[in-house]
């Protein structure tokens, strides 16, 4: 409560901030001065290099640090050379960072939207910023993890495959468990509908994979040093023929960087700089290895490289498109599922699931949250329709109307439906006069003014091997209620794109 009051004053009086900033820089160095000649430690650590750091606001005040000969002065507002600069935005961010207690996520927020910005000579740089967490009491980790009782820690992980709870015991994971919720815990939400109130469990899901993971921690085919072929001699006779035949024996790591090091001198000697690939993720994230905001990247960048770049598939390519599609980039281009899930219990009649599996395809970066919503529209009613070869999961739990089309032919029995729409006045004029561009062309394609074919539900039989009947049925259904379309995978309750009446 203290920490949010002062956190309040201080946002809504820059010139209190500027002040507490000042007092702050000058504790800093007299701390420092007191704490070298009470610690041995410290004192041996200021000894370590001699250089100029300095901690200020951009384009405001400032007090560089200099370090010589193991002992410390301060000057404010220097205009000289500087080894090391550490700036700040603005004063609110500058005292929110450096007084206690430290909140790490705010500071990867600073340096994530540029708030916060260290620049000079590398190792200098950490020698800094390790010196002023020793005069903080903040050299090591804060300990973290929940004491269950003899000798047992619950630790909190966020796998990629849902949240789980991790309990070691003297170093070693004991068992892996999807998290669960206690009173402490922020309240769920509630969807009210139909009469019916519906609220996620009080625990995470996730996918099954996850229960493997501490099998994969300890398996003994994981390597945990490095390794070399038996038979590959970085300076001689290098086998290569039999590679995945001959086994391996461990190294040092000593001797695996050299014959790294080694092995990119030498491609870049015999076949020039460029016959080194340098290709990362293609998500533009943070990360200490691999990512495009790493220490890699520049790695790479001084040695010479030929860069590989991804194209756009995944959030980035949502972020653009979404552009073009949604005119905005809200969300990285991702549509907020969360309201589709209240907005389909409310309204929807039919839910049409093509080609679409949630129970076995349910993400990536998923578990089984979908399923209980799912369940949520089954309890009320929803008419389920699935389309797909396969009689899947997803038909098998939810029940409902199953269509099953040849493999490949779904074309098809959309043009079919489109047919159906369009002959029998379905679908919505207003929508596709404001918001479409060629509908003309491809209405005259449906019905058969451009090569003589119409796309009937008779037509698409021959493809489909489905009963234009059915497809027709399907059609006008489809076309006189509130329909949602859940197409492909990674579902969280039916869809990605809702269909109105039309």
């Amino acid at each position: 409560m203290v920490t949010f009051m002062v956190e309040t004053f201080l946002t809504r009086s820059e010139a209190v901030a500027n002040l507490v900033f000042r007092v702050l820089l000058y504790l800093a160095y007299r701390m420092m001065v007191v704490k070298s000649g009470l610690s041995d430690g410290l004192k041996k650590r200021l000894g370590e290099k001699d250089y100029v750091a300095e901690i200020k606001i951009r384009g405001g005040y400032g007090r560089i640090f200099i370090l010589k000969n193991g002992e410390v002065f301060s000057k404010k507002n220097f205009t000289g050379k500087v080894d090391v600069s550490m700036v700040f935005t603005d004063s609110v961010t500058a005292v929110k960072l450096m007084t206690s207690p430290r909140n790490s996520l705010a500071q990867i927020n600073a340096m994530k939207n540029f708030r916060v910005d260290v620049q000079g000579d590398e190792q200098n740089t950490i020698h800094f910023m390790q010196t002023l967490n020793m005069m903080s009491g903040q050299s090591s980790p804060p300990p973290y993890g929940i004491d269950m009782g003899d000798g047992l820690i619950r630790y909190v992980s966020n796998t990629n495959g849902g949240p789980v709870f991790v309990y070691v015991r003297e170093g070693k994971i004991i068992r892996i468990t999807p998290i669960e919720f206690e009173d402490g815990d922020g309240a769920s939400w509630t969807i009210h509908a139909r009469g019916k109130s519906f609220t996620p469990p009080r625990k995470g899901t996730v996918n099954p994979y996850v229960f493997g993971l501490k099998s994969l921690v300890y398996s003994e085919d994981r390597l945990l040093y490095p390794m070399k072929r038996v038979d590959f001699d970085p300076n001689g006779e290098r086998n290569c023929a039999n590679r995945g035949i001959s086994g391996y024996e461990r190294i040092s790591w000593d001797e695996a960087l050299d014959i790294v090091a080694s092995e990119i001198k030498r491609v870049k000697r015999e076949h020039g700089p460029g016959a080194i690939m340098n290709g990362s993720g293609s998500h533009h994230t943070w990360g200490n290895i691999g990512y495009w905001l790493s220490a890699k990247t520049r790695f790479m960048n001084s040695i010479g490289s030929s860069h590989v770049v991804h194209n756009p598939d995944s959030w980035e390519g949502w972020y653009w498109g979404a552009m073009h599609h949604w005119g905005n980039s809200i969300r990285n281009g991702a549509t907020d599922t969360y309201g589709t899930v209240e907005d389909c219990l409310k309204e929807a009649e039919m839910i049409v699931f093509w080609s679409s599996d949630p129970e076995s395809t349910s993400g990536v970066y998923g578990a089984f949250e979908g399923t209980v919503r799912r369940q949520w529209a089954q309890s009320l009613g929803i008419k389920m329709v699935h389309i797909d070869p396969y009689y899947n999961h997803t038909a098998a739990l939810l029940g409902g109307k199953w269509i099953a089309p040849r493999p490949d032919t779904g074309n098809a029995m959309a043009l079919a439906i489109a047919y159906v729409w369009i002959t029998e006045d379905l679908y919505d004029k207003d929508y596709v006069a404001e918001r479409t561009v060629g509908f003309e062309k491809w209405r005259d394609y449906i019905l058969g003014k451009e090569d003589g074919i119409k796309k009937t539900p008779e037509w698409q039989e021959k493809e489909t091997e489905v009963p234009g009947r059915v497809v027709r049925a399907l059609a006008r259904q489809w076309g006189t209620k509130k329909t949602y379309l859940s197409p492909g995978g990674w579902q969280d309750l039916a869809a990605h794109a809702a269909v109105p009446p039309v």
